[in-house]
C-alpha cells in the first residue's frame, strides 16, 4: 500500500482506495446522508449495489458532498438475476447513480439466478457467461474497471481457465473479518494478481436475518489491543485489515464513526498485535448463501 496516498495498485495499474464506506443495509435518506459526510471528511471510496436498492441515495450523496467526481472511487455491482442481460444491468446503476460512469464493476455472486424465479439457476447461463458479457464493457468508456465478489477459489479457477476469460478480474470482494480470515483465498487471488476487498469488515448484528454471530467489536483480543491503543475495536478491525493488504469499507451511518474508522494515521499495530488478532479461532460468517438457488460457499477456502 502507498503510505502517502493510501491506495492500492491494482493488476491494470488503476489505484482503489485502501478505505471506503460501505453501505450495505443502509436506509434511504440515512444513506444519502452518510455518502455525503463521509466524502467530506476524506474518503474517496464509496460502495454500493444494485442489490442493495440505495444507487440512487449514493449518487445523491456524492453531489450533495461537493468533491468532484473524478476525485471519487465508485464500486457497484451486477445483481443476480441481471447476468444473462450484463449490460441491461449496467445501464439500470448508471441511470441510479448518475455518476456519469462507475469505476468498479463487479459480479456481485457467482450466481446466475432466473428473474421470474428466485429459486431457480437458469439453466443455460453461469457466470462464465456473464464475465464474458462484463469484459465487453470496458471499451465502452462507462466502466472503469471490472471484478468479482464472493468468488472462492474454485470459481476463480473455472473462470480463470475458460479460454473466454480474457481479462483477469481486477479485484475479488469477499467477506473478510478475524472470524472469516479466509487466508488460503487471499493467497490464491495475491498469486493471480487479484486485489481483494473486504467487506463485513467489522462483524455483523444479531439482528441481521443473515447474520451468526455478535459483532466483532466485543471479541475480547480486539477489545485489549483497542484499549491499549487508545483506539476503538472497530478501528483496530479497520487497520488489522489493512495489514493483510486488503482494502476495507466498514459500514456506518454514524457520523463519529464514519470518522474514527476513516482514522489510520500516525498509528499501527504491532506485528504481535496483528498476530494475536490473526489467531482468533472462533470462526463465523455474517452473509451465508441459504437465499440462492445454488451454494457459492464451501468453507474450504480458510
Amino acid at each position: 500500500m502507498d503510505q502517502a496516498h493510501p491506495s492500492f495498485k491494482l493488476n491494470n495499474g488503476s489505484a482503489i482506495p485502501a478505505i471506503g464506506l460501505g453501505t450495505w443495509q443502509s436506509s434511504d435518506s440515512q444513506t444519502r446522508d452518510a455518502v455525503e459526510h463521509a466524502l467530506q471528511h476524506g474518503y474517496r471510496h464509496i460502495d454500493t449495489a444494485f442489490n442493495y436498492g440505495n444507487e440512487k441515495e449514493v449518487g445523491e450523496g456524492i453531489r450533495a458532498s461537493g468533491i468532484p467526481r473524478e476525485d471519487i472511487w465508485v464500486t457497484t455491482k451486477l445483481d443476480n438475476p441481471w447476468h444473462h442481460r450484463a449490460q441491461q444491468g449496467l445501464e439500470a446503476s448508471l441511470k441510479n447513480l448518475d455518476t456519469g460512469y462507475i469505476d468498479l464493476f463487479l459480479m456481485h455472486f457467482p450466481c446466475s439466478t432466473d428473474p421470474d424465479d428466485p429459486s431457480k439457476h437458469l439453466g443455460d447461463w453461469d457466470f462464465v457467461k456473464t464475465w464474458q458479457e462484463m469484459q465487453k464493457m470496458l471499451d465502452s468508456g462507462k466502466v472503469k474497471n471490472i471484478g468479482v465478489s464472493n468468488f472462492q477459489i474454485r470459481h476463480l479457477e473455472r473462470l480463470l481457465n475458460d479460454p473466454s476469460c480474457q481479462v483477469v478480474p481486477a479485484v475479488n470482494q469477499l467477506e473478510l473479518h478475524p472470524y472469516n480470515p479466509s487466508t488460503k483465498l487471499l493467497e490464491y487471488c495475491r498469486s493471480k494478481g487479484i486485489h481483494c476487498t473486504a467487506y463485513s469488515c467489522l462483524g455483523g448484528h444479531t439482528t441481521s436475518p443473515i447474520n451468526s454471530h455478535t459483532d466483532l467489536a466485543s471479541n475480547d483480543v480486539v477489545v485489549r489491543i483497542a484499549e491499549k491503543k487508545g483506539k476503538t475495536p472497530a478501528q483496530v478491525l479497520v487497520k488489522w485489515g489493512l495489514s493483510r493488504g486488503t482494502s476495507m469499507i466498514p459500514k456506518s451511518i454514524t457520523p463519529s464513526r464514519i470518522e474514527s474508522n476513516f482514522n489510520m494515521a500516525g498509528w499501527a499495530l504491532e506485528e504481535h498485535e496483528i498476530a494475536e488478532i490473526s489467531g482468533i479461532k472462533t470462526r463465523a460468517k455474517v452473509v451465508g448463501d441459504s437465499w440462492m438457488p445454488i451454494k457459492v460457499f464451501f468453507g474450504d477456502d480458510e
